[in-house]
């Protein structure tokens, strides 16, 4: 077996999850000595439930209403990622937050791209890019009826368009069937206009006209959890 094959048979059983928190009212009443607590428990908590698991938080703070962090997984089996949230759940600190939206999928080889660079699946990538921005994307039927040769051509030019910003990292999960939507799209960015120049361009392409849903969208900062922590009152 080739390097290039077990890539691809690896990428395959990738399965990634996405988790928004919103931090309770209940978190404001604790004392400074009970956040320290709780805090110290989720951190022990993360890097144990990282070994073998690719975690990753983002800040959502001030950005978006619902949601104060993002917790992103990755891992080979949904029971796997069930008792990662169970154990959070349970935790002290777990009993002052609430999930306001999850989605999860699976990594899969591109119908449009023959073999995608680092840009253009950046699942496993080891280190992340300041910021992250994702969205449930869903496309509209008549997409899928058009035949295989239109749909390569649009995406020829989509493709193309998004290599003129090769510092923008993109992540592409599958969750068709599994979720309400077909796919989650991400992308990774240092500056924040630049993602906005990119989005921008792709608004214009033929592809877009077969784009259903693309909402919410949820803009993060890459910060550690002990960051994320400290910003939310638990500090040493």
């Amino acid at each position: 077996m080739t390097n290039s094959e077990k890539k691809t048979q690896d990428t395959e059983r990738i399965l990634v999850q996405f988790q928004f928190f919103k931090v309770n009212e209940s978190w404001e009443q604790l004392s400074d000595t009970e956040k320290n607590s709780a805090a110290q428990e989720a951190l022990s908590l993360f890097e144990r439930q990282n070994v073998g698991m690719d975690t990753h938080t983002f800040s959502t703070m001030g950005l978006r209403a619902d949601a104060d962090f993002m917790i992103w997984r990755t891992k080979k089996s949904p029971e796997e990622l069930e008792q990662s949230y169970s154990e959070l759940k349970t935790s002290k600190f777990g009993q002052h937050i609430t999930i306001t939206h999850s989605f999860f999928g699976l990594i899969r080889d591109s119908r449009y791209i023959r073999k995608p660079s680092d840009q253009e699946q950046a699942v496993s990538e080891p280190t992340k890019l300041k910021y992250f921005i994702l969205y449930p994307f869903t496309k509209t039927t008549d997409w899928y009826l058009l035949s295989p040769e239109t749909r390569q051509g649009m995406m020829n030019e989509h493709i193309r368009v998004g290599r003129n910003f090769p510092t923008i990292r993109q992540i592409l999960v599958y969750s068709n069937g599994l979720g309400d939507q077909e796919f989650m799209v991400g992308y990774e960015s240092e500056d924040l206009q630049e993602f906005q120049d990119l989005v921008i361009a792709l608004r214009s392409t033929e592809a877009r006209r077969y784009t259903l849903v693309d909402t919410p969208i949820f803009t993060g900062v890459n910060r550690t959890l002990k960051e994320i922590l400290a910003m939310l009152g638990a500090r040493e």
